[in-house]
């Protein structure tokens, strides 16, 4: 191995190495990695609330809600002529209105969560891509190099070959 190309190697190593350096103190910030303890109380929050309302949990234990609170009242009117919420069910209609109100701000609330994390993602590929970058540049130097080497080691050898058909001794530079 000759020294150019110990260099070569050294300066290969030296680039790979500062770019899986910086995606390794990159990946830290990175969401998918992040525990719950290092989240914090709104996130988890909006991760709990956007995980919880978009499911059909959530859907069927609505509907099971509604079914029950109906039921429960008409039952009981049935039973003894009075209930806390009698047909058309008023107060239900105030809780479910109540509810929608602050579903549309807990959504835009997961919502904005759910952007946050697709911007630390694209931060994350946006740096990864430009340690790629950086070394794939090294790498395009690096092949420049050795493809000069070769080229002045192919020039010295059909020299030397040509030194040898020829039976001279060589010339000293």
């Amino acid at each position: 191995m000759t020294a150019s190309q110990t260099r070569i190697d050294a300066r290969v190593g030296a680039a790979a190495g500062g770019a899986v350096r910086r995606i390794r103190t990159g990946w830290h910030r990175h969401p998918g990695v992040r525990s719950d303890d290092q989240l914090t109380l709104g996130e988890r929050s909006a991760d709990h609330m956007r995980n919880g309302m978009g499911s059909w949990a959530f859907v069927f234990g609505a509907c099971g809600f509604l079914a029950l609170w109906m039921a429960i009242n008409i039952i009981v009117d049935r039973a003894h002529g009075r209930t806390f919420d009698p047909y058309p069910f008023i107060l239900l209609n105030l809780v479910l209105s109540c509810v929608a109100a602050l579903q549309g701000a807990i959504l835009l609330i997961a919502a904005k969560r759910s952007d946050q994390i697709s911007s630390e993602l694209a931060q994350h590929d946006y740096e990864a891509d430009c340690a790629s970058h950086e070394l794939l540049q090294t790498l395009t130097v690096n092949f420049d190099q050795l493809k000069a080497e070769h080229t002045a080691m192919q020039i010295e050898f059909a020299k030397l070959a040509k030194l040898i058909e020829s039976g001279l001794p060589p010339a000293q530079d």
